[in-house]
This record gives C-alpha cells, sequence and structure tokens, in this order.
C-alpha cells in the first residue's frame, strides 16, 4: 500500500511539475518546478527498488539545480521578480500563491515518503550476519556497469558537464567596454 502511494503522489509530482516548467515563463519558477521534477523521479525510483540512484538523484541533481538557481540570478542581474499587479498596486513581492503553496505540501509529502523509504531500506535490514559472495547490491551493480560496459558514455558526459561549466563561466563573466 505505501509503495502504490508513493509511486502514484511521485508520478502526479513528476508529471505536474513538468508542465509547470513548460506553462511559465518566470525563470525562477521553471527552476523550481525543475526541482519538483527531480524530486518525483527520485520517488520512482525509491519505488523500483533502485535506492543509490534515488539518493543520487536527489544529491546531484537536485544540488545542480540549485546551481541553476544561481546562475540564473547571476545571468539575469538578480533583478527582482514581481508580477505587474504588484507593481501597479505598490504591493511587496510574496512568496506565492494558493497553488504554489499546495504543490508546495505535495512536494514536502512526496520527498519525506521517498525518505522514509530510503531509509527504511537502509536502516531497516541491517542485521550482524556475514554477507555470501553472491550479494550484490545497486551500488555494486552499478560501479560495475559504469566502470565495465559504459565507461564511453560515462566519460562523455563528463566531458559535457564540463563544457557546459566551461561556458556559464564564459557567459557570466563582465564584459571589456571598448
Amino acid at each position: 500500500m505505501f509503495i502504490e502511494f508513493l509511486f502514484i503522489s511521485s508520478a502526479l509530482v513528476t508529471v505536474g511539475c513538468a508542465i509547470g516548467i513548460l506553462a511559465t515563463k518566470n525563470l525562477m519558477h521553471s527552476c523550481v518546478f525543475l526541482l519538483g521534477t527531480l524530486l518525483g523521479i527520485a520517488g520512482l525510483y525509491v519505488t523500483l527498488g533502485a535506492d543509490f540512484i534515488a539518493a543520487a538523484q536527489i544529491m546531484v541533481y537536485m544540488g545542480g539545480v540549485v546551481i541553476l538557481m544561481l546562475f540564473a540570478v547571476m545571468l539575469t542581474g538578480g533583478k527582482d521578480f514581481m508580477s505587474k499587479a504588484q507593481r501597479l498596486l505598490g504591493l511587496a513581492p510574496t512568496m506565492g500563491s494558493k497553488f504554489t503553496y499546495g504543490l508546495g505540501v505535495v512536494t514536502a509529502i512526496v520527498f519525506v515518503l521517498t525518505n522514509i523509504k530510503l531509509l527504511w531500506t537502509v536502516f531497516g535490514n541491517i542485521t550482524t550476519k556475514e554477507v555470501g559472495n553472491d550479494f550484490h547490491s545497486t551500488v555494486n551493480q552499478l560501479g560495475h556497469l559504469l566502470v565495465k560496459d559504459h565507461v564511453l558514455a560515462f566519460e562523455i558526459s563528463s566531458v559535457l558537464l564540463l563544457g557546459a561549466l566551461v561556458g556559464a563561466a564564459i557567459i557570466a563573466r563582465p564584459r571589456k567596454n571598448k
């Protein structure tokens, strides 16, 4: 029952936030929706039993979205994101609407359920007996696949990420006036 509820809520958050990315024009809102999408995908990984991939999804990709938000603020000059109604009426910027608060609550629930399942998998099955040679965890299988079978794709993705980082640094550097 818990796995089915986690799967359905993770799928709804993933699809809903993906649609939110497409629907919004605000760069910061897109980054927050991307954060929710990646969190929903981590929940789907947990329901599939890929605990290491889910933890890596949360740490690496969601951390990358936070860095993306920082680059977005750097590249846009950190302008104040106020709506037209707020500017017209002279209102202070608010943190969100009822929709964004509701989306935040649903995302928080998925995040908590994902972490409960991850922690239960890690700490719930602790035993003191010896593990035989036939034991293969997800980490062991993933490491074997990355080093043996898919080493070229692993290296290409690292070069691609390095190129993106260098490109972002070149775009964000200050320009000299001639």
